[in-house]
């Protein structure tokens, strides 16, 4: 016999799991008392969105699912906006919540919420137990459904007295059957075929690598597919790094806040392979217009993503790493044109070789995101939160053999810090490093005391403008220059903070002074805030 909390941490242990992040509360309580003498480690975050974030960002660097805690009621609500974040982006996680009694469901008592009906949307499914006895089922089902397909978040809300019941046998052998959960891994081969002859034929392809290159960790095929063929590459946010920045063949990012080289070529593409990308908005300010001038091929996990966003010629549903592997075996011997590779890749020579001039009295953005990609280690992990900061970083930080991380599809401020928390615990060996505005920092500069309890040597930059500079630029080019709640002036020291929670920490003002810093700032493993003051009205592009 063993409680139902006992048969949770059991779970939990035999899916491999060795970290999760968490707040506890009331109603979670048998757990977090059963968690004590197992071989998990809790990680106490500081607010429960950040406990999701920072699952978030150790799912990406682990390879495994992000494992998440809170309690129910506010401790569970907390949690949605981290859930969405991760649902919009691909992220498997198994977010755990405890409930109020199962006898008080729908009574409205004390820290209640219908969480499984609050992030409905944002899950691949949910759970709530109403037997102890199905705990083993449940968790082994939402780690399945959590980690294949599409990846994404799956939630089980377990009632107070799920969680002390005592159930019998403990059975977690029983594979996974659910009815009509049959994700489509296999490309079809009659589409795949015609995707090569497709290529083949045309004069100018151009492929697009989004995020789901990584869910499916098909970095190296795509490498292959892409030197094959001599196949110019741009990529969405998400898929930043698919491709080592550098490669000759990379073009850069496209979308409304990307680089006029890779946008100019997709625009003059009349073949387009999207690989694991959505297509939204920001990426393609008018897909339709694509489809008008390019045969598109659209190869992705997730079925409902293709066709949804941009029209397509040539579908393929499947594993990107399988579909690409049979792409290269399929185009032995195939070329892009030479005459419109030079173009395009001429073109990104030329833009990238544009100088950009200082700006007096402050620290240049975009320089600093090249210094601060050179003096990484070649495998670093750079975080990015949303706003001006996210856009430097996107088109200036050089990505080697590292990751390129952030929020690209729910656009969440304050996911850097957290997520760079998850990576860092992820890979201790690696430095990982948080990029965030002043805006920003102050939606999780509560998770300095987690780094620092944690002992992770997380480095955090934050560039400083005094203002929602995003929000602002927005206000400038579509209201009139009418600036309302963009003025971050009144906002504190912030070298000061870092230095109460026993962070080392410098401010800046100029490139000179940065690079310095820099050089402090990796000399060893230990935290470090670097404060970039950057010209107020500075603009992301």
């Amino acid at each position: 016999m063993m409680s139902g909390a006992a048969a949770m941490v059991k779970c939990l242990e035999l899916e491999g799991v060795r970290i999760l992040f968490g707040y506890p509360g009331a109603a979670i309580c048998p757990f977090y008392d059963a968690l004590v003498g197992s071989s998990l480690h809790h990680v106490l975050v500081r607010t429960e969105q950040n406990a999701a974030h920072a699952a978030s960002g150790y799912a990406r660097i682990s390879g495994k699912v992000g494992v998440c805690v809170a309690t129910s009621g506010p401790g569970a609500t907390n949690l949605l906006t981290g859930i969405a974040s991760a649902y919009m982006d691909s992220i498997p996680l198994v977010v755990i919540t405890g409930q109020v009694r199962s006898d008080l469901l729908g009574r409205d008592v004390f820290q209640e919420a219908d969480i499984t009906g609050a992030a409905e949307p944002f899950t691949k499914h949910s759970y709530i137990v109403k037997r102890a006895a199905e705990l083993p089922r449940i968790f082994k089902e939402a780690f399945h459904i959590a980690s294949t397909g599409r990846p994404g978040p799956v939630l089980i809300d377990v009632p107070i007295d799920m969680q002390q019941k005592s159930i019998g046998d403990f059975d977690y052998s029983r594979p996974v059957d659910i009815i009509g959960y049959k994700p489509r891994t296999q490309g079809h081969s009659l589409q795949i075929r015609k995707a090569a002859e497709a290529l083949g034929a045309c004069k100018r392809p151009i492929l697009c690598a989004g995020g789901g290159v990584f869910s499916a960790g098909a970095q190296g095929i795509l490498r292959t597919l892409v030197e094959q063929v001599n196949l110019p590459t741009v990529s969405t946010m998400m898929g930043i790094g698919a491709l080592p920045t550098a490669h000759p063949l990379n073009l850069g990012m496209l979308g409304s806040h990307g680089c006029a080289p890779a946008n100019k070529a997709v625009r003059d593409a009349d073949l387009v392979i999207m690989a694991g990308a959505r297509v939204g908005d920001r990426a393609v300010a008018a897909p339709g217009q694509i489809a008008t001038r390019a045969k598109v091929i659209h190869i992705d996990i997730d079925p409902a993503e293709i066709g949804k966003n941009l029209p397509v010629h040539i579908p393929i549903v499947g594993d990107l790493r399988q579909v690409l592997t049979e792409l290269v075996r399929h185009t032995a011997g195939v070329k892009a044109p030479d005459d419109w590779v030079k173009t395009v890749v001429e073109r990104r020579q030329r833009y990238a070789a544009k100088p950009i001039p200082p700006v007096e009295g402050y620290v240049e953005p975009k320089t600093f995101m090249r210094t601060l990609s050179g003096r990484m280690q070649a495998n670093g992990i750079l975080c990015a939160d949303v706003g001006q900061n996210q856009i430097w970083s996107a088109n200036h930080f050089a990505v080697r053999e590292g990751r390129f991380l952030t929020s690209g599809g729910m656009g969440t401020m304050g996911y850097s810090i957290p997520c760079a928390l998850g990576a860092k615990i992820a890979r201790p060996d690696l430095q990982v490093c948080a990029t965030c505005g002043d805006g920003s920092f102050q939606m999780s500069l509560m998770e300095l005391a987690t780094i620092c309890q944690e002992g992770m040597g997380v480095k955090i930059v934050v560039m400083r403008n005094s203002r929602l500079g995003m929000v602002r630029e927005l206000q400038d080019n579509q209201y009139k220059g009418v600036h309302s709640g963009v003025d971050l002036t009144a906002s504190p020291d912030f070298v000061k903070i870092a230095e109460a929670y026993s962070i080392r920490a410098r401010a800046v003002s100029s490139n000179e002074e940065a690079e310095a810093a820099i050089d402090d700032m990796f000399a060893d493993d230990r935290p470090y805030l670097l404060e970039c003051r950057v010209m107020p009205d500075y603009p992301s592009l």
